[in-house]
């Protein structure tokens, strides 16, 4: 295999990998950016894909499943907006239990409504080529080979980076709120609503994550599909210190170190196998850990809101 192949297969790869976690962190970071933590992201993504597969199962229908999982998304984030918003429940708490409801619902689900064997073939998505740019080398396979969803995760990172950009109303509203709730409120900044939409963002996002890995990747949904990427997606706002354009690139970063676990014996590195699967969570610990420089989250992230309070 040819240097240009193996780059070739290892840019497709990282792309394709990168795809769900760059939109479940796109909407991550919107909410982050407002002040609250979705750590149920994980758990948005795996209703999302489930809610996909049935839907595309009962229906016949891949833009079907696309619908309920965005659906499924957006109820799962509704719950965690109550509960984070609203009632001011700790937010790494419920983010925590409201994985671990998702992970038995969806198992449970899949037992229940997939007869043995249905479940590993439903309608999805295939590649679409963009003609003359998917001929390109190496980025042309990876970046115009893609699904509809994946070329929608495209739109939807970079229409949210332009929406956050510190120069534009509803980015400096975003950051006001999420810097300083109560000062943003005394000025006349809707906080719960800002923070509602937040919320719901990040489970449409997620939801659209969870349908582009089992209509788009496998045409499928197995146990504990998502397998920790909703938990990277939070990490990948981290080590993007917050911002849109280095979020992005982390999330590239990290589907490339997930893509070498397949692609590492072309390359002739004969590694571990369980070496290669812990790899992108090693390089997650270490963006996070400040050895590759420092970051300031959000002052109020977390923090609820409390109407004249200070």
């Amino acid at each position: 295999m040819s240097a240009e192949q193996v780059l070739t297969e290892l840019a497709s790869g990282g792309v394709r990998l990168a795809v769900p976690l760059l939109l479940a962190s796109a909407g991550e970071l919107v909410s982050e950016r407002a002040g609250v933590l979705n750590l149920s992201v994980e758990g948005m993504m795996l209703t999302g894909a489930f809610a996909g597969a049935a839907g595309a199962y009962a229906t016949g229908s891949a833009g079907a499943g696309l619908l309920c999982a965005l659906l499924a998304g957006l109820l799962f984030a509704a719950v965690q907006a109550l509960l984070s918003v609203t009632l001011r429940a700790d937010q790494i708490v419920t983010g925590i239990t409201a994985n671990a409801l998702a992970l038995g619902a969806t198992t449970y689900g899949a037992r229940l409504l997939f007869p043995e064997g249905t479940g590993d073939s439903v309608a999805g998505f295939d590649p679409v080529p963009v003609p003359l740019l998917h001929d390109l080398p190496v980025l042309g396979p990876a970046l115009f080979e893609q699904s509809a969803p994946g070329y929608l995760a495209f739109a939807v990172a970079g229409a949210l980076a332009l929406l956050l950009s510190r120069r534009t109303g509803p980015g400096l509203m975003v950051d006001a709120i999420g810097e300083d709730a109560t000062t943003a409120d005394r000025s006349g900044l809707p906080v719960a609503a800002v923070r509602y939409a937040a919320v719901l963002l990040t489970g449409l996002t997620a939801g659209l994550a969870g349908a582009q890995l089992a209509l788009a990747e496998v045409h499928a949904f197995s146990d504990n599909m998502t397998g920790g990427i909703g938990y990277l997606a939070v990490i990948a706002v981290i080590a993007g210190r917050w911002r849109a354009w280095p979020t992005i690139v982390a999330c590239l970063f990290f589907g490339l170190a997930q893509a070498l676990q397949f692609v590492a014996p072309t390359l002739g590195l004969h590694l571990p196998s369980p070496l290669l699967v812990t790899l992108p969570y090693v390089i997650a610990l270490l963006a996070v850990s400040g050895l590759v420089g420092r970051s300031r989250a959000p002052s109020g992230l977390t923090v609820p809101f409390v109407r004249g309070a200070r």
